[in-house]
């Protein structure tokens, strides 16, 4: 998210909002269109009276508060309305390749009328209040590359903007926060008249938006490894950089300390019902005083200060607090670290050749360097064996079900690799070492898919998710949280182990503000006195 708020304000793109047909029931049709330095793109936002009873944020509902599609360029009317006999409907509709991305979005009904009334009356929300959720109106989902007749990523990924993962999708997102605010403040209009007042820029800027994420998204970290890995590799690599720095300026520790407490603050706003968070919350929390106290006692000096700084995080706090942390450490050295984001893609289109040439020795030596915590892995007991992937027929989306509960093992997908390379293994040993690859995929073709996986991460060594995807204990919302997290997201409320809350956005500024507010400053929370 901030990679992309980042290239906008340096390609100084320009925004307008053309359409504002909204109702007194806010019901109506909104666009909100972006001019870069070659093309041009448009949110066209549909605004619906939804019932309360009707208001789901399951993947099965079929009506939403908002319903939204990204246009490729700037829409006549004729295609705003074929959109609005579509977009509304989402999966039961059709959208084309004019369009990049569907969605839809729900209310927080209590914060979202909270707003309304104090705007009416000519009031400020409280800032307290407002953290205790963080948006207005929360997302179900961002559909994009191709899925529902949107154009594929094809037709959009060699253009300059979109350089990276996801942009349209995120670029979508952000302009929906601008509509969610403007509808606010419609509403408030209307129901005030000559009392109601606009939202507060600082207060507005507090505002992100909601999306609740549930199974569709996590098996994307499997099955796109060779993308993962160059996530993952470019956040530690930028880790690396800042642990090698060998002296800090005054600059760089004041505006650590200030991340510091910044952190501290969103830990103590962030609210979680869910048994899970509420235990990893309280020791982020406690972890993150205990850093504080620490780094009060020994002021960061010395040859390569971060390096020792990481060293004790590691030795002394949680995995929260660490993960935490690490994002503190880096953020002061955007000119060392920035340009590492333009290696977060690949061409997943060519195909990564298996070496037919290797022999059965080294594939095995591989495997043993790779893959121990899977051959550690008795694959014969049921708690290793117990969850099944699934795709929903219903829905088309991925699903997690119990292998010994319910009749579903014929539906299985391959989304669990650690048990394909154990599986492999053990043919292995079976056969003379110096069979090549090739022979024994002759006979054994069924561990293509393991083989091309193993030989994948010699080069890409961040590509695997090392753990065992179909164990009894294994907690999905931790491939989401990982996703998510490259995304630019904060505020992670598990509502199961299979679904999360999370905030987008907030704390960036809004398209009218990004020429005079850096998109980096303001991802952090203000001063509790704002």
């Amino acid at each position: 998210m901030r990679v992309l708020l980042r290239r906008i304000k340096q390609q100084n793109w320009r925004f307008k909002r053309p359409i504002f047909r909204i109702d007194d029931n806010g019901v109506g049709v909104a666009t909100y269109s972006v001019s870069g330095p070659e093309r041009s793109y448009t949110l066209i936002a549909f605004a619906h009276d939804l019932p309360a009873e009707q208001r789901s944020d399951r993947v099965i509902a079929d009506a939403w508060d908002s319903t939204f599609t990204l246009f490729d360029g700037i829409p006549t009317e004729d295609d705003i309305t074929r959109l609005s006999r579509n977009v509304p409907l989402q999966e039961a509709g059709r959208i084309s390749e004019s369009e990049l991305t569907l969605s839809r979005a729900n209310r927080s009904v209590r914060m979202f009328e909270y707003v309304v009334d104090c705007l009416s009356k000519g009031k400020q929300p409280n800032t307290e209040t407002l953290e205790e959720v963080g948006y207005l109106m929360r997302t179900t989902a961002v559909y994009g590359s191709g899925k529902f007749g949107a154009a594929d990523r094809s037709v959009w990924a060699d253009r300059p903007e979109f350089a990276g993962s996801f942009r349209p999708e995120l670029l979508a997102v952000w302009l929906i926060r601008s509509f969610t605010i403007d509808l606010v403040e419609h509403l408030a209009q209307v129901r005030g008249g000559e009392n109601a007042v606009a939202i507060d820029s600082e207060i507005k800027r507090r505002i992100g938006v909601g999306n609740s994420t549930g199974l569709g998204m996590a098996p994307f970290l499997m099955n796109h490894p060779r993308l993962i890995h160059t996530w993952v590799h470019a956040r530690e690599k930028a880790l690396a950089i800042v642990r090698s720095v060998l002296s800090i300026e005054n600059v760089e520790a004041e505006e650590f300390n200030k991340l510091v407490k910044s952190a501290q603050r969103n830990a103590r706003y962030w609210r979680s019902d869910h048994p899970l968070q509420v235990e990893k919350l309280a020791q982020l929390r406690h972890d993150l005083d205990r850093f504080s106290e620490y780094l009060s006692a020994n002021p960061l000096s010395g040859r390569q200060p971060w390096n020792t700084l990481y060293g004790w995080v590691e030795t002394n706090l949680g995995l929260e607090a660490q993960e935490q942390i690490i994002s503190l450490i880096i953020e002061p050295y955007g000119e060392l670290i920035d340009h590492l984001a333009d290696t977060m893609q690949t061409d997943e289109t060519r195909l990564y050749a298996i070496d037919g040439a290797m022999s059965v020795a080294d594939l095995m030596l591989a495997i043993e360097k790779d893959y121990q915590w899977a051959i550690d892995t008795d694959f014969n007991q049921e708690n290793a064996i117990a969850r099944v992937w699934y795709v929903s027929a219903e829905k088309l989306e991925p699903r997690l079900g119990e292998r010994f509960d319910e009749p579903i093992e014929p539906f299985e997908q391959p989304l669990a690799p650690g048990r394909e390379v154990a599986d492999m293994y053990q043919t292995l040993q079976s056969l003379p070492e110096k069979t090549t690859v090739a022979a024994m995929l002759c006979s054994h073709d069924k561990f293509r898919s393991a083989v091309r996986r193993v030989q994948m991460l010699q080069t890409f060594p961040y590509a695997e998710v090392r753990d065992n995807t179909i164990s009894s204990d294994m907690l999905a919302i931790d491939l989401l949280r990982c996703k998510l997290s490259f995304f630019g997201a904060t505020r992670f409320d598990p509502r199961s182990d299979r679904w999360v809350r999370i905030t987008m956005y907030k704390g960036a500024p809004y398209p009218d503000e990004l020429e005079h507010f850096d998109p980096d400053v303001l991802a952090y929370f203000f001063d509790d006195a704002a």
